[in-house]
């Protein structure tokens, strides 16, 4: 599990992304600058959103909401209710709001107020490197999950 059910990004969310790799909910994702999705098109397959390999890796989109899994669907459908969705689909990406993740990168020990930034693989850390796309809400609890409000400009 990659959030926790606290979240409020009901009017920060941006749903016209595709995605064509697999990843977990709570990562932060950039936008593909290799493609060419363009103007208010929901369903054009060119806007794409990534998981960074780096900190220079495109401009960021904000924090991905669902699980992007790769399943057969010949053999087993979509688990609707872990919010899973197949590989190439359409994404939900959280751009203002706040909520509990535990995609945080190793050895940081972030405390409230921490600016919010990313790191290779989507991972969030209060070390600068990147663009700051939030600030931190809390610190690490028991199970290593952190409050973090994104806000990420459009």
């Amino acid at each position: 599990m990659a959030m926790k059910p606290g979240r409020k990004y009901t009017s920060g969310t941006d749903i016209h992304y595709f995605m064509n790799e697999v990843a977990e909910r709570g990562i932060l994702v950039t936008h593909d600058a290799t493609t060419t999705g363009v103007g208010e098109a929901m369903d054009d397959a060119n806007a794409v959103v990534q998981i960074p390999t780096g900190t220079g890796d495109g401009e960021p989109a904000g924090i991905l909401v669902n699980d992007v899994v790769n399943l057969d669907l010949t053999r087993q459908h979509i688990n609707w209710h872990k919010d899973e969705v197949q590989l190439g689909g359409k994404v939900t990406v959280a751009t203002h709001g706040w909520l509990v993740t535990d995609q945080i990168a190793t050895g940081i020990t972030p405390k409230a107020g921490d600016p919010l930034y990313f790191v290779a693989d989507g991972l969030l850390t209060n070390a600068a490197g990147s663009p700051q796309v939030g600030k931190f809400l809390s610190g690490l609890d028991s199970d290593s999950y952190a409050k973090v409000e994104v806000n990420v400009p459009m």
